[in-house]
């Protein structure tokens, strides 16, 4: 199975419109926060459905040094995952998902029910809980939300889209929870076992000027 992308390079960045958070004359605030477009081909036979998840693996581990002044985060610094998109039971004759078809601007508190696929189900990310503290932005963050790495960091971050084929229809059918309040991790233990193969394509983003190089516009 093979998957690309129309709005990105594999290793390559992405363009600022794809993620959540750019640069501004007086610092940094809220991009375009689209979907990137992607599409796959050469899909096994006995696919019965789609899993897809966008996981950046670079993120600090030390939270207190996250846009800290006068504080650079060193690219040696452990590193964790942070869950951009966790979406399920994308229907098995889908072959490509358009830019900005599932997210276009960042929703305050999250969506709710963001647009996508028929029948797909759009879980949670992980700005639900950067999110938690903040009165003006928690909630629950489903769906698609973009790059906004601290701009402190001096790590180039990546953006893994995974997109798994299973031989179920629906991860329902594997213990995964009704609805769109689930995490990529409860996605993982589901699909254990189902995965008939897997696909990935990654871009980049960097909002420290050192690292950052062209991030197309």
């Amino acid at each position: 199975m093979k998957i690309r992308s129309d709005s990105f390079k594999n290793g390559k960045p992405l363009p600022v419109e794809f993620a959540a958070g750019r640069p501004t004359a007086d610092g940094f605030g809220f991009a375009a926060n689209r979907n990137p477009h992607l599409a796959w081909d050469d899909v096994p036979e006995g696919t019965r459905s789609f899993a897809l998840l966008c996981i950046d693996p670079d993120v600090p581990t030390v939270a207190e040094m996250v846009g800290k002044p006068g504080v650079e985060i060193p690219a040696a610094q452990p590193r964790c995952d942070f869950v951009h998109w966790a979406m399920v039971d994308i229907a098995a004759d889908l072959r490509e998902i358009a830019a900005g078809s599932c997210s276009d601007g960042v929703v305050p508190h999250g969506k709710g029910e963001p647009a996508g696929p028929a029948g797909a189900r759009q879980g949670l990310n992980d700005y639900t809980g950067w999110f938690a503290g903040d009165a003006d932005m928690a909630g629950q963050w489903h769906g698609y939300d973009g790059p906004f790495p601290p701009p402190n960091d001096l790590r180039p971050h990546r953006y893994f889209f995974r997109l798994f084929a299973l031989d179920v229809d629906s991860l329902s059918d594997c213990g995964l929870a009704a609805g769109n309040d689930f995490s990529a991790a409860e996605v993982f233990a589901a699909m254990h076992g189902h995965v008939l193969a897997e696909a990935s394509i990654h871009g980049t983003y960097s909002l420290h000027p050192d690292v950052a190089g062209e991030n197309a516009q």
